[in-house]
């Protein structure tokens, strides 16, 4: 290849490299932005299950179950993801059940943009006592 060929070329790799990275970078940060989303909905959902069980002791009240369920998620996130937890005594199929549910706003754009609401569910049959 001759060298006037060559010079005809010169800077074409830092315009293919903006251009594929126009495109790439955006699809890495959205797959990260997935995962976070997915990982605060397994840890509510992990921690609401441990306070349902916590509130299923015998002697034990909602409010207990509540605060574990707090206490995990600050320890696993942040105490901002814990603000929205509920639990209540109610039944299922006769049998006695505590209900212990999270809630967080999630950033859907990394740290700014729509929040998305993520929740996550845990249930225990309580101790009789």
């Amino acid at each position: 290849m001759s060298s006037r060929a060559r010079r005809g070329e010169d800077g074409s790799a830092v315009a293919e490299f903006c251009l594929v990275m126009v495109v790439l970078v955006p699809l890495v940060l959205g797959v990260m932005q997935v995962g976070f989303v997915l990982h605060v909905r397994n840890t509510l959902t992990a921690a609401a299950s441990d306070g349902a069980r916590v509130a299923s002791r015998s002697g034990a009240t909602p409010e207990d179950g509540a605060r574990r369920t707090r206490e995990q998620i600050t320890r696993a996130l942040s105490s901002r993801y814990a603000r929205d937890v509920t639990t209540r005594r109610t039944s299922s199929a006769g049998q006695p059940v505590v209900l212990v549910r999270a809630r967080a706003e999630v950033p859907a754009l990394g740290v700014i943009g729509p929040a998305v609401t993520v929740t996550g569910t845990g249930r225990a049959v309580a101790e009789p006592g």
